[in-house]
């Protein structure tokens, strides 16, 4: 059992700073996911967490014990990386109990660590071949239960999918969240580019941008209510509709008109604002339906491009001139629509105000 906290964690290589202000704490049984744009930081986070790069400014606390210069092997952490880094020439057992046979434990508890994981990780009739007999699953299998054996505090996931093909990934990440399921005490901080691992792995996601955090919290709650225009872009697939406009109308209901063709979105009641004032509204692709009714649509344009995916259709409607490039996700199969003029609606409750880059619904 561990709780994590960083109090004003920084990082900088010299007079380059890349990671300032980080405040965060991760209380024991969470499985918190770390994502963000290439070169956001979230990989050196994990590292300093386990110890593997200097923190050069706030304190880092596991259980209330400062661990900003205690040493990796003695922070009760074990990382899983990118790649396997097993030992070739040993077998799946020697892998997963070689830490635990240079520190000298007995060959008895060795025995039962590896039994224990082997069975967690359902690696049992593998444990005496060697990694070139394995796939790639299984070898990131025994990558994971090469740390289980060493019944850490912590566990640290470094983008452990990313060399696994696409079928491979979903296995393994339905792997990895059953040993969460069995492991509910265990501290897991995870690592990843992938928004569907995040989404369906995570208890809270933590979205790093511009070498600070952009917000925390369970995944639909980042979902559904944006702190930012840039939580609200990176969350989803594809991205969130931004399309600039102004406020024409407060009172009862706020309304907004588009920049591009002036057309105007009823939102919600009694939203504060200045008449006149410079906002951009967000409406995500899967939030967007064909409406009849002009009056009742958002956007309309020339459908130019549709990705036909058998679950969904994409249509990707013609840009206006230095406008923003609008996308439908529709549920089903909808054939014929490419070069089609179509007018697209959301319900204003699905629709998102920003000003400044920051929600004016959600704070």
């Amino acid at each position: 059992m561990a709780d994590l906290k960083l109090t004003g964690v920084e990082k900088a290589y010299g007079e380059v700073k890349v990671l300032s202000g980080i405040d965060l704490e991760i209380t024991t049984g969470e499985l918190v996911v770390f994502v963000g744009p290439s070169g956001c930081g979230k990989s050196t986070l994990l590292r300093m967490i386990a110890g593997l790069e200097r923190i050069t400014g706030g304190t880092f606390e596991i259980d209330g014990r400062r661990m900003n210069d205690v040493p990796p092997a003695q922070r009760g952490i074990a990382m899983v990386f990118q790649s396997y880094a097993l030992y070739p020439h040993m077998t799946v057992r020697d892998n997963m109990g070689f830490a635990l046979k240079i520190a000298g434990r007995p060959r008895a508890e060795i025995d039962a660590a590896i039994a224990r994981a082997a069975r967690i990780l359902q690696l049992e009739p593998l444990l005496d071949r060697l990694p070139k007999a394995l796939s790639g699953g299984q070898r990131q299998r025994v990558a994971i239960g090469r740390a289980i054996v060493r019944d850490p505090k912590v566990y640290l996931f470094d983008e452990p999918l990313s060399n696994l093909d696409a079928a491979l990934r979903v296995a393994t990440r339905i792997e990895i969240a059953q040993l969460k399921e069995q492991m509910p005490d265990s501290t897991m901080v995870y690592v990843t580019h992938d928004q569907v691992e995040a989404m369906t792995l995570a208890d809270r996601i933590v979205v790093l941008a511009g070498g600070g955090i952009a917000q925390v919290g369970p995944p639909l709650e980042l979902y559904e209510r944006p702190r930012n225009e840039f939580v609200a872009g990176f969350i989803g697939s594809p991205a969130m509709n931004i399309a600039p406009g102004k406020v024409v109308e407060t009172g009862a209901r706020t309304t907004v008109a588009l920049a591009q063709g002036g057309r105007a979105v009823s939102l919600v009641p009694s939203l504060p604002g200045d008449l006149g004032r410079a906002v951009n509204i967000g409406v995500r692709p899967e939030d967007l339906a064909p409406r009849p009714e002009a009056e009742e649509a958002t956007f309309e344009g020339r459908v130019e491009i549709t990705e036909a995916l058998g679950e969904v259709t994409l249509l990707y409607l013609a840009r206006e001139v230095s406008g923003p490039q609008v996308v439908a996700k529709l549920p089903g199969i909808h054939p014929g629509l490419r070069h089609q003029t179509l007018r697209l609606g959301a319900d204003p409750a699905k629709v998102h105000l920003f000003a400044d880059g920051q929600s004016l619904l959600y704070r």
